[in-house]
């Protein structure tokens, strides 16, 4: 006997049905519209209520006739003379036939999402044309670079522990790679699409997502030759430098989401203090036009295999020294490594503490001592590759969020936060 729930499916059915129909009859399409598709949708449900989980020759007669009559349909449309190569409509068709069986099994929010998917796709057709067409051979490269970056190279990787201090694990390590070239890669592709409409505000900060150095460096080098654009530049290196302090916060909530309990305060109030330098900077900043610098594709295969292996010479260095020399040393360690990179040092502490070697006291320090180690290695690079106004600027600001983050180092009390904010943090 039919229950509510039969009756949902095909409410159902018919309302998603309707939802793609909507679409592919406002693209004025041939094969199928409006009316079409909430058919199709029903009849994969009622094939599936009539099946009743104990037969699929329901099914698969019902599969069988709507692809018949979506060749009869393009054969009718090739005798009329209307030849049209693409068959999005007929793949639309065929899988809201199988959205319409998945509400009959009663997988109602599978067959909601992929009906939302479907819609999202058949009307996006010209953006994601556009996308496409903007891609070059290096980004297409790119692509295919994190697929095996991720898809191929780290499920073959071993997931066991190798060597003295027990901190050097192929799985894991390179799984800080393809977390490092995941977040860039989609500040990349982001960069890409938006084009030079991007603007300085989201330039810095896609800069900074992607590489703050490399922003820096690209910045500095345009105001060698145009010191007019000095004042823009610094607002997008100092924005591309602030996001470095939300991306470490980010890589410490996914390695060591505890570690957040000592670390996001100090960090935050940093990150506050350059937020605020970025307001006051573009209040007092004209509308300037910039040329953007070209940012090369994150997700080559060369540089990844030498984040991780900096990233696994870091993580041996630190247990090494933690081992050796106690925690002073680590503070001499984060000022080198973060002169140039401050992802590796941040992953590598936030896994030591995440293992119980390391105090949270320690952690969040040898983090933030590194982020001004960056800081300052950028302020070099404008001073050799910038315009003289722009190393001014660029030395105010750095300065002003280097003296907060020295007092935090100096007076934040080591002492836990309250209970209830700890809890937040240790139960992710």
């Amino acid at each position: 006997m039919p229950n509510s729930e039969s009756y949902l499916a095909i409410a159902l059915s018919v309302g998603l049905g309707l939802l793609v129909g909507l679409q592919r009859q406002w693209k004025a399409s041939e094969v199928a519209g409006i009316r079409t598709f909430p058919l199709i949708t029903m009849l994969g449900a009622i094939m599936a209520l009539v099946s009743g989980g104990q037969s699929q020759w329901p099914i698969g007669a019902g599969l069988l006739g709507v692809a018949s009559l979506l060749v009869m349909a393009n054969l009718i449309k090739v005798n009329a003379g209307k030849v049209d190569p693409g068959i999005t409509t007929e793949s639309a068709a065929l899988l809201m036939f199988g959205v319409g069986v998945a509400l009959g099994y009663g997988m109602n929010g599978p067959a909601i999402v992929v009906t939302g998917v479907v819609s999202v796709l058949l009307q996006w057709k010209r953006l994601l044309h556009d996308w496409v067409s903007r891609i070059g051979e290096n980004d297409l490269r790119g692509i295919t670079n994190l697929v095996l970056i991720s898809l191929v190279i780290l499920p073959l990787l071993p997931d066991q522990t190798y060597g003295p201090y027990q901190v050097l694990n192929p799985y894991k390590i390179w799984l800080m790679v393809v977390l490092i070239v995941g977040i860039s890669m989609v500040a990349y592709v982001l960069y890409k699409v938006l084009g030079a409409g991007v603007g300085a505000i989201l330039g810095g900060i896609l800069g900074g997502l992607i590489s703050s150095t490399a922003t820096t460096v690209s910045y500095a080098r345009q105001t060698k030759s145009n010191p007019s654009i000095s004042s823009i530049a610094a607002l997008v290196i100092v924005i591309a430098s602030t996001i470095v302090n939300v991306r470490v916060i980010g890589e410490i909530a996914l390695v060591a989401p505890k570690l957040l309990q000592a670390a996001l305060p100090p960090i935050a109030i940093v990150l506050a203090v350059m937020v605020l330098e970025c307001i006051v900077l573009l209040l007092l900043l004209r509308r300037t036009d910039t040329q953007l610098p070209d940012h090369e594709n994150p997700s080559q295969l060369k540089p990844a295999i030498v984040f991780g292996a900096l990233y696994a010479v870091v993580l041996f260095i630190v247990a090494a020294a933690k081992h050796h020399f106690g925690n002073e040393a680590l503070y001499v360690i984060a000022m080198i490594s973060g002169l140039t990179d401050v992802d590796a040092i941040t992953l590598s502490t936030a896994k030591m503490f995440q293992d119980g070697n390391l105090d949270e006291t320690i952690a969040w320090r040898v983090i933030l001592i590194a982020t001004m180690s960056n800081l300052v290695f950028k302020a070099v690079a404008v001073a050799i590759l910038g315009s003289r106004r722009l190393f001014v600027y660029v030395l105010i600001l750095f300065a002003i969020a280097f003296l907060a983050a020295t007092a935090l180092l100096a007076y934040w009390p080591d002492t836990l936060l309250p209970s209830s904010y700890a809890s937040v943090f240790s139960n992710p």
